[in-house]
């Protein structure tokens, strides 16, 4: 089979060196993938974005089957159109990935079916938000409806804070068309649970739970990125609260998906808080997450394509996915300066015996060494029998790959430790 993946950070990397493990694959492409995936597929210089040429490539180069992993391709309907010439894929249609395009349209499709998040209003007229705002309760969360790369939500912990997030999200732009409208919605307190799910539309399987660590800095300070490290399984997530969220929120979703008429096939990312009246979504994605993809497909233990092939042929229930009972780490190394303003080009060298625990998202080849090209450079992953050993072990690896500004997290995991005693 020759298999085509669309992106090029380290969640198309865990995803990629995951399907490389299945026989009948012969050939992967990566459009545009990163230098440093350069050993596990065929990078080729076409813009995830750029359906059109998507398209054409797929057609010239006889590909069996495409694997759309960005949140952009994905709205912009990618998968409908490489369908429509005959490519198969795995990832949902343009209107069902409107469940991550649209904030507004989430959280209106969470009212209508009951499914527990926290309450909301929704603006497109800047002055009503900032007059609401006056009687709304403090802290409160102001999210841009449409895709910002993950870092469209500003909490904001006074009134001022408040009516800046607005001021900038729909009258200065910050994130483009995408702040034209708003969702002001309650703050909810509790653990955070990111939890990705292969779904059919008629089957839900949750995969392994994780927990992300947003924060440039340690102790959860600094800046929002879009991830500085993860690990798994989240020990927040027990049985009890997994039994809760397939009944009240994971079934219910798919289900007023398929009533919406817009039945959603591919991976279901649900962003859980463990609130004290039970989980809540704080958000969908349409696609795997990053960096979580890089701690949870370290854990599958039954065949990716094999379940993505059967995700998109709605023959989930006949799949094996099993995933194992071990834990996993994984730091993400970063230029300094990240999120904001840093430098690229520097050499980065990753040593031999830690090259297969590396995920590469941000770097580039050039004249045979790879140099850093992105703000997250690379993540690098450890499974082990226990939390403590995974942490350990991904530090040590970590610690051996080195590049100029590089910076990373000392505390990936702590609060995960702290949780289970």
């Amino acid at each position: 089979m020759k298999i085509m993946v669309i992106g090029g950070g380290g969640r198309e990397h865990a995803v990629i060196k995951k399907i490389k493990l299945n026989k009948t694959v012969e050939k992967i492409y990566a459009l545009p993938g990163n230098g440093g995936m350069a050993d596990d597929a065929v990078c080729v210089d076409i813009a995830a974005t750029d359906v059109e040429n998507i398209c054409k490539f797929a057609s010239e180069n006889e590909v069996d089957f495409a694997i759309v992993t960005p949140d952009d391709p994905l709205v912009l309907g990618c998968v409908d159109e490489l369908e429509k010439i005959g490519v198969k894929c795995f990832g949902p249609r343009k209107n069902a990935a409107i469940i991550e395009g649209s904030k507004v349209f989430s959280k209106n499709l969470m009212k209508k079916y009951g499914i527990p998040t926290a309450k909301y209003e929704v603006f497109e007229d800047e002055n009503e938000a900032l007059k609401y705002l006056e009687t709304a309760p403090i802290p409160t969360v102001i999210k841009a409806d449409g895709l910002a790369l993950g870092k469209g939500v500003i909490i904001a912990q006074t009134l001022d804070e408040a009516k800046q997030a607005v001021v900038s999200i729909m009258r200065d732009k910050q994130f483009g068309k995408s702040g034209d409208r708003i969702v002001i919605e309650e703050f909810l307190e509790g653990p955070e649970v990111s939890v990705l799910s292969f779904t059919d539309s008629k089957t839900v399987v949750p995969m392994v739970s994780s927990m992300d660590h947003k924060r440039a800095g340690d102790g959860d300070t600094g800046l929002n990125t879009g991830g500085m490290g993860t690990v798994a399984p989240n020990p927040y997530y027990t049985d009890e609260v997994a039994k809760e969220c397939m009944e009240k929120i994971f079934l219910p979703t798919v289900d007023a998906m398929n009533k919406e008429g817009r039945s959603f096939k591919g991976c279901l990312y649900f962003g859980l808080m463990i609130t004290k009246d039970g989980p809540k979504v704080i958000e969908y994605n349409c696609r795997f997450g990053d960096p979580e993809t890089q701690v949870v497909l370290p854990l599958l233990e039954s065949d990716l394509l094999d379940i993505m092939v059967a995700v998109r042929d709605e023959k989930l229930s006949e799949a094996e996915v099993k995933f194992s009972e071990k834990n996993a780490c994984c730091v993400v190394l970063a230029s300094k300066g990240y999120p904001v303003k840093y430098e690229k080009g520097f050499e980065i060298t990753i040593p031999d015996d830690v090259r297969e625990n590396v995920f590469v998202a941000g770097a580039k080849l050039s004249d045979g060494k790879l140099l850093t090209n992105g703000g997250r450079v690379l993540g690098v992953t450890a499974v082990a029998d226990s939390l403590e050993e995974a942490i350990e072990k991904s530090y040590e690896m970590a610690s051996g790959i080195n590049f100029e500004n590089r910076f990373y997290r000392s505390d990936i995991g702590q609060k995960a430790l702290n949780a289970k005693g």
